[in-house]
C-alpha cells in the first residue's frame, strides 16, 4: 500500500482493476498494414474489403475506423475464426480509412501460447462462462506477450485462477493470461509483444495445464479470435 501511495501512477491501475475485478466474475503479428484494396463499391450500404494474408477482422476495423461489432454485425459472421484470405468484409458507407492507422503501422495481436484451443469465448468450462479461451500447450509451455504493453496487474492466486497478469496496451485494450506456473514480470513493467512473461501451469482443482487468456476493452471480454491471426 505504502507503494501505492508514493506512486499515483500505480495507484490509479490498482484502482481500476478493483473496479473491473468487482464488475463481473473476471476469469471462467508486429505486421505492416497492407495496402487498402477496396474491390468492389456499393454506393447505399458501403464497399468491400478484401481480406489480406495476415489480416484479422481488428485490424480492418482500426484501418476503417468503424467498431468490430459494428463489422461482425453487418457482415453476419458467426464464426470468426473461419474468416479466409479473399473473403470480402463490408465497409459501411460512413466509414472512412483511417489515414493515420495506414501511415504507422498497427501491432497485431499474436498467439499468446503456441497450442490447442481447448475452451472457446462463450463455452461452458465448469459451470462457468468463459470470457476468454483456454489454450493447451503443444509444443512448449511459454506464454509470451501478446502485444507490447506495460504490466498492471498481479496476483499469485486471483480467483482460484493461480498466477494471473495483466497487460495495459495502452488503447482501451487489456490482456489477461491466468493459470501460470511461473511468471517473469511484475506491476510497472513494459514488455514487447512476443517476450516471455511466464510459463502455463494449473489452478484450482482442475491440475489439466492450460493457459486462460482473455482480451479485454475495459472490462468487456471480447472474443479472442476477434484479434488473433
Amino acid at each position: 500500500m505504502l507503494l501505492l501511495k508514493q506512486n499515483p501512477l500505480l495507484s490509479r491501475h490498482f484502482l481500476y482493476f478493483l473496479a473491473i475485478i468487482q464488475c463481473a466474475a473476471f476469469l471462467a503479428g508486429c505486421a505492416t498494414v497492407p495496402a487498402i484494396k477496396p474491390v468492389e463499391v456499393t454506393p447505399k450500404t458501403g464497399f468491400y474489403h478484401k481480406i489480406e494474408k495476415g489480416e484479422t477482422l481488428w485490424k480492418v476495423s482500426k484501418i476503417y475506423n468503424v467498431d468490430i461489432e459494428e463489422l461482425i454485425k453487418i457482415n453476419r459472421i458467426s464464426d470468426i475464426s473461419k474468416i479466409e484470405i479473399g473473403q470480402l468484409i463490408l465497409i459501411p458507407k460512413s466509414s472512412q480509412v483511417n489515414s493515420k492507422s495506414v501511415t504507422y503501422p498497427i501491432e497485431d495481436f499474436i498467439w499468446p501460447l503456441k497450442g490447442k484451443v481447448i475452451a472457446g469465448f462463450g463455452s461452458n468450462v465448469n459451470g462457468m462462462i468463459n470470457k476468454g479461451i483456454n489454450i493447451e500447450p503443444t509444443v512448449n509451455k511459454d506464454v509470451v506477450a501478446a502485444r507490447s504493453g506495460s504490466v498492471v496487474f498481479y496476483s499469485p492466486n486471483f480467483s482460484g485462477y493461480g498466477n494471473t497478469v495483466i497487460l495495459d496496451h495502452g488503447d482501451g485494450l487489456f490482456t489477461v493470461y491466468a493459470r501460470n506456473s511461473l511468471v517473469f514480470v511484475k506491476v510497472g513493467d513494459t514488455v514487447k509483444k512476443g517476450t516471455s512473461i511466464a510459463t502455463v501451469g494449473s489452478a484450482g482443482r482442475d491440475k489439466r495445464e492450460y493457459l486462460h487468456f482473455e482480451i479485454r476493452k475495459g472490462y468487456i471480454p471480447q472474443n479472442p479470435f476477434h484479434y488473433l491471426p
